[in-house]
Order: structure tokens, then C-alpha cells, then sequence
């Protein structure tokens, strides 16, 4: 079902959407994003945690085993002494970005070092997951990494922003301005973005204007690909998780690409519940489609810039982790998740 109309033919369409005006915008927070700084070390269990902590984080441990110990920085706040630090998002931004890569034949890496953005190619154009941080990394990082890897940035059709942090929708008016790009959020965070950020930076691009909203259950179609919008509140409360083929010759995957992972909205019971609650459903919903590629919206937590260096020397794809490992994937941050809001209630 079409939902808008273009100046030029395209086989984009996006459901579930629903319409609302733009309200008028309150004063910005003036914090970082805390979406990736907790990535560090692992946890180390602490003596004042109760008996009922230390059971959820032994299970994220069982479950991350040696592949996916960088999921378990998660359990870190359910330490009672734990005291999250303060991003140098300028440091952050300004790390050097890593050579743009193939993951699959239709799914591409184009992002920075510590933030990242993927391009999924369709017959029709291209989808892209997220556009970092401002004009700047759109235009140096994505464009330039697009036109290594051999493709148009022209054929950005549709920018899938996984949700309303800055350093995700920050170079989305790039590609909308220069190439009208559509730019797709779920109607929550659209919202949220519109009345109450929260986080701004002066380092990150202004908001998008409202474009295409979406909500849980929907698909956002483009030529031949159609991607399963997934709402996994928490990170934010509409935060979209999307799932969608990726291709390897005539092997087929189902890939989800986690869309918020750090619990940065302070000691809040009912939104980490939510998270709880999101990792569970997204787990029951991998299983179900057979997920068995699992990426993320930040390189320290899935290892793609790892991946895909060990890709470029051959052998098999290392993003292909199988689905019992998606499902343990879910599991640490389910059980994390888990430990802190235990801590919380103690």
C-alpha cells in the first residue's frame, strides 16, 4: 500500500502508519547519548549484590560464553557501586572510521567506528539503517563509503532510523535534503523527537522533519525487500528493531539488527521492564523466523568491523552466527536486563 506520493516512480511503501501533526518543541536536554559508552569491560560481581542479581548475571554469562562477552557490559549497573562515565562524544564522533564493507551480497557496512550504519540494496534502490551523527559523517562516512563499495548515494530511497538519539538521526537531513530520501521512525519516537528530546548534542544534526511513521508489525517495502518492523522498547520506547533477508549466492538469512541496546534512560523500573519484556518477544520472534544473523546500530557490540576483516581474507561468513546463538544473544541482554532491575528493587 503506497502511502504518499513522489516526484519519481518508486516501489517503496511503508504500513502501519499513522499521521500526526508537528507539535511545538520544548527545551532540549543538554546531555550525551549514552548509548554505547558502557563498552568495556565485562562485570565483575560484587559483594553487595543479593543472591537473586548474581542468578540473572550468571545466566548472561552462561549464555554470552566467549562470543558475546561484549553483550554483558550490560550487567555492569546492577552493581550497586557502579557509576555509569560520561561520554567524550567528541572523541567518540571523531575516531577514525573503518573501511566501509560487504557483509552480504545486499547488506553493506558504511558506518564509523562507533557507530554504524548499514545499507540493505534492492531492486529498487536502497534502504539504509540509521545515518550517524551529523551532515558531516553523512556526507564523509555513508556517501563516500557508498561510493567505494560501488554504489549510487543517489539510490537512497529510504532511511530506516532505529530510533531518536542523535548519533542515529543526526545525517538523515543530508540524504533527505540532497537525494529526498524518505526517513522512517516509529510514531513514538517521531513523537518524542517533536516535543522532548532526550539527548541533544551540539555535535549532532538536527532532528528530521516528521516523514514516515511506523508501528510494531508494520513493513516498510522497497522493490524486492520488505523489512518486518519490530518495536523493542527500552533504549527508547519506540525503538525499531528491523528484520529482513540478507543473501549470500543462493543461501538465504534472516538478519535482525538490534536497534538500542544500553539501558541510558536512568533508574527507570517501568522502562527497563519494557526492555525485559522486548528482549524476551524478540527472542520468541527470532526463533520462530529462524533468525541467524544478528547485527547492531554500534560496532562494540556485534564486532563488524572484526567480522568483515575476516570476511575480506575468505572462509565463512562470520555475521551467519546461526539462530541458537541470535536466541543467546537475546538471552544476555534479557538476563542483564533482568539483574539490574532486581538491583533496582533491592
Amino acid at each position: 500500500m503506497s502511502l504518499f506520493r513522489q516526484s519519481t516512480p518508486t516501489s517503496f511503501s511503508a504500513e502501519e502508519v499513522s499521521s500526526a501533526s508537528l507539535a511545538s518543541r520544548r527545551a532540549l536536554l543538554k546531555m550525551g547519548c549514552a548509548c554505547c559508552f558502557a563498552l568495556a569491560a565485562p562485570y565483575a560481581l560484587a559483594d553487595a549484590m543479593t543472591p537473586e542479581v548474581e542468578r540473572h548475571l550468571a545466566a548472561a554469562k552462561q549464555a554470552a560464553g566467549t562470543d558475546l562477552e561484549a553483550l554483558l557490559v550490560l550487567g555492569r549497573s546492577a552493581d550497586p557501586n557502579f557509576k555509569a562515565p560520561t561520554p567524550d562524544l567528541a572523541k567518540l564522533i571523531a575516531l577514525s572510521a573503518p573501511p566501509p564493507g560487504k557483509a552480504f551480497d545486499n547488506l553493506y557496512f558504511v558506518g564509523g567506528k562507533w557507530v554504524s550504519a548499514w545499507a540493505l540494496t534492492t531492486s529498487d534502490g536502497i534502504i539504509l539503517f540509521d545515518a550517524m551523527n551529523n551532515d558531516d559523517d553523512a556526507e564523509r562516512t555513508i556517501e563516500q563509503g557508498l561510493k567505494t563499495l560501488g554504489l549510487d548515494p543517489s539510490h537512497v530511497k529510504t532511511i530506516i532510523v532505529t530510533h531518536g538519539h542523535g548519533d542515529h538521526y543526526g545525517g538523515a537531513g543530508h540524504f533527505a535534503r540532497k537525494y529526498g530520501s524518505r526517513v522512517v521512525l516509529s510514531e513514538t519516537d517521531w513523537t518524542m523527537m517533536e516535543t522532548k528530546l532526550e539527548f541533544d548534542h551540539p555535535l549532532w544534526g538536527r532532528p528530521p522533519k516528521r516523514d514516515v511513521g511506523v508501528a510494531d508489525g508494520g513493513k516498510v517495502r522497497l522493490g524486492d525487500a520488505t523489512v518486518d518492523i519490530l518495536i523493542t522498547p527500552g533504549h527508547t520506547m519506540g525503538t525499531i528493531s528491523p528484520i529482513f533477508e540478507v543473501r549470500s549466492g543462493s543461501q538465504k538469512h534472516r538478519a535482525l539488527l538490534w536497534g538500542g541496546t544500553a539501558f541510558n534512560f536512568g533508574r527507570n523500573p517501568d522502562r527497563l521492564q519494557a526492555y525485559v519484556d522486548a528482549t524476551a518477544r524478540a527472542r520468541e520472534i527470532a526463533r520462530q523466523q529462524g533468525v541467524d544473523v544478528f547485527i547492531s546500530n554500534h560496532s562494540g557490540y556485534d564486532g563488524s568491523v572484526e567480522k568483515l576483516a575476516a570476511l575480506a581474507s575468505g572462509g565463512a561468513n562470520p555475521f551467519v552466527l546461526g539462530a541458537a546463538t541470535v536466541e543467546r544473544a537475546l538471552t544476555v541482554m534479557n538476563e542483564c536486563a533482568q539483574a539490574v532491575l532486581t538491583s533496582w528493587k533491592a
